[in-house]
């Protein structure tokens, strides 16, 4: 397995020459018992922002209470970040707390604080700045307001951080099917009656107490309160959501299987409670491509999208998380389920179904399903005999509305080595993702949040999870989990999660969730750290960027091509479009053209009959003109 490493460059000025450079590896090494966050040494600068049950946040008046300060919540999740435009400070930093508990003063559920930060211009690390509210409140952290706004929230997990104009949405995950689900963490159980500028049958009806719960909500960070509860998006299961360059199209995924994938396109730009509400429905032939629009105006549809969604055929995935754009690209974690069981066998029956980019991991993982086709291998999928242990990261072409796999997880592994034998590289349940772009270079930032220990995702003899962030160059193409470089890894118990960049690119924030509690302090409680110091020291990845592939000693070059795709060995070789179809076969051969395929992204795969090895990979074939 090839080595990566992350380089740094410090510049030294020189009397004549100006400035020389010296390049030094300082990749963090797995650890399988940390007490603390792992980081990666000098330049970077690690610093701890924000601790759950130890910071004090500043309360409204909440259930007749007066206003005051109380210890912060736990279970720190997603991030957000809301550039300030008007002011020397760099903006306000939202953190989600996904703990569901009852709170007199921050209020029952879940939750959500508000801090605002500024850069240090001595060292380049951030300082929380003082704040005095329209509301009265003053100092450094705030709780944001559900309860006299729109009600609590709960399992505030994902959200949105939009890259147009850093406006907020919390997303609130676990979804609750009565009102006994939702204690004890919510006391008052009444209906609720909806307040609400979105149009349709929703303002003044009321509802169960529990199906005020999973949503989208959005907040002001400026002011530490919410907006709204958008109820024109439906109520799912939500992990996260992105805007789209346009302030208009928004992707929602569910952390469900089956879970959906959806969109909303408003019908003004920035203005999100007017719009049409579609489900993915990948083999769709109508005018919408592969969307089915549903009636967003209807507070029962709204109410149950997901069985709506599959009554018209949806595509179902397994557990969707986080989704993140590098304006153009679409990517989505899906984070995996060790046992599918009747999951997706019960969404097929209410009309739901699977797409092509699960041919790909049955095929790693079950040899004795090479030979089949690719609707036998769904057919496999959809009965629950794939465990789908390490997930991956799936990318979506919006112009071409196909989702493919861009980086799966693994190694695939029927055992646990020992720690002395285990891969240096490994990529299990992908949870939080972002793109974090450093002087005008694209890196994708990638959480995991383990959902078992077996099969490898941690070394044998280990008992409680440690979760890692990697960071990948996305020039590289076609990457797999050997590209990886760890960056991060947080106590024992923890899942490292909430990735954001702030958008100078120097310094990224993230979180620490639910370690263990018998670890030091702070490290035994959720906390939110940032690492500074990115624009100066990336200079580089060393990967397999340039004209060629190579896996296992087998080589495909070049890539990207227009005419001629060579290799390294004598090999059959099929190539397929991205939904699975088969366009080329030749058998025996050193050398294929290729300048009759449409310019695009392709899947290649290859057979050397001498040596009995296959290998599939990715190649973008660019117009020959």
């Amino acid at each position: 397995m090839k080595k990566i490493y992350l380089f740094f460059v410090l510049i030294l000025a020189g009397a004549s020459t100006g400035y020389c450079q010296f390049f030094f590896p300082v990749e963090v090494e797995a650890e399988w018992t940390p007490t603390t966050v792992v980081m990666p040494p000098s330049p970077l600068k690690y610093q701890v922002l924000f601790i759950g049950q130890t910071n004090k946040v500043q309360t409204t008046r909440t259930y007749g209470n007066a206003p005051g300060e109380a210890l912060a919540k736990q279970w720190h999740d997603f991030i957000g970040f809301t550039p300030d435009d008007d002011s020397e400070d760099l903006g306000w930093v939202t953190v989600n707390h996904e703990m569901v508990s009852a709170n007199d003063s921050i209020g029952d559920g879940g939750g959500m604080t508000v801090f605002k930060v500024r850069r240090d211009p001595a060292t380049d690390t951030l300082i929380i700045v003082d704040q005095t509210l329209a509301d009265g409140r003053s100092g450094k952290f705030f709780n944001i307001d559900f309860v006299n706004t729109v009600g609590e929230t709960g399992m505030n997990c994902g959200g949105i951080s939009s890259i147009v104009d850093g406006r907020i949405w919390t997303a609130e995950e676990w979804f609750r099917s009565s009102n006994e689900s939702i204690t004890p963490g919510v006391r008052n159980q009444s209906e609720w009656t909806i307040s609400t500028d979105i149009p349709g049958d929703f303002a003044g009806a009321s509802i169960p107490k529990y199906q005020n719960f999973n949503w989208m909500v959005e907040v002001d960070p400026r002011e530490a309160k919410a907006i709204r509860k958008q109820y024109n998006w439906g109520r799912q299961g939500f992990e996260g959501a992105i805007i789209m360059p346009d302030n208009k199209t928004v992707y929602t995924a569910e952390d469900n299987t089956p879970g959906l994938w959806c969109k909303f396109v408003a019908d003004t730009p920035g203005d999100f409670t007017k719009g049409k509400t579609y489900v993915y429905k990948h083999d769709a032939t109508g005018s919408d491509g592969p969307w089915v629009e549903l009636n967003n105006k209807s507070l029962d549809v709204m109410l149950n999208i997901r069985e709506e969604a599959l009554k018209v055929g949806a595509t179902m995935f397994n557990r969707l998380e986080w989704p993140a754009t590098d304006g153009e690209r679409i990517f989505v974690t899906e984070t995996g389920r060790d046992n599918l069981g009747n999951r997706f066998k019960n969404g097929a029956a209410k009309g739901g179904v699977l797409d092509y980019h699960w041919v790909e991991p049955v095929k790693a993982r079950h040899p004795h399903m090479a030979t089949k086709t690719d609707d036998q291998i769904l057919d496999f999928v959809m009965a629950g005999f794939f465990n789908d242990y390490y997930g991956r990261v799936l990318e979506f072409d919006p112009a071409t509305g196909i989702m493919s796999t861009f980086l799966e997880g693994g190694p695939h592994l029927e055992e646990s080595p020992e720690v002395g034998s285990y891969p240096d590289k490994h990529l299990s349940n992908p949870d939080g993702l972002n793109i974090m772009k450093v002087n005008g270079q694209s890196f994708m930032v990638i959480q995991e949040d383990l959902n078992g220990l077996s099969k490898g995702r941690i070394p044998a003899g280990y008992s409680r999870p440690v979760c890692e962030m990697y960071l990948l160059d996305m020039k590289i193409q076609n990457p797999t989990v050997s590209d990886l470089v760890r960056i991060s890894t947080t106590p024992m118990g923890a899942e490292i999660t909430g990735a954001q960049p702030t958008p100078d690119g120097k310094t990224l924030m993230v979180n620490s969730q639910h370690p263990d509690g018998n670890l030091p302090f702070p490290y035994n409680n959720s906390l939110t750290y940032a690492i500074t110091g990115w624009d100066a020291a990336i200079s580089a990845i060393s990967n397999s960027q340039g004209k060629s592939v190579e896996v296992d000693g087998f080589k495909v070059w070049p890539n990207p091509v227009s005419r001629e795709l060579k290799f390294n060995e004598v090999v059959d070789v099929a190539i397929y479009d991205l939904t699975g179809k088969r366009l080329k076969v030749s058998r025996n051969i050193e050398m294929i053209d290729v300048s009759d395929l449409v310019p695009g992204t392709y899947l290649l795969k290859t057979y050397n009959a001498r040596t009995n090895k296959s290998n599939s990979s990715k190649v973008i074939i660019e117009s020959a003109n």
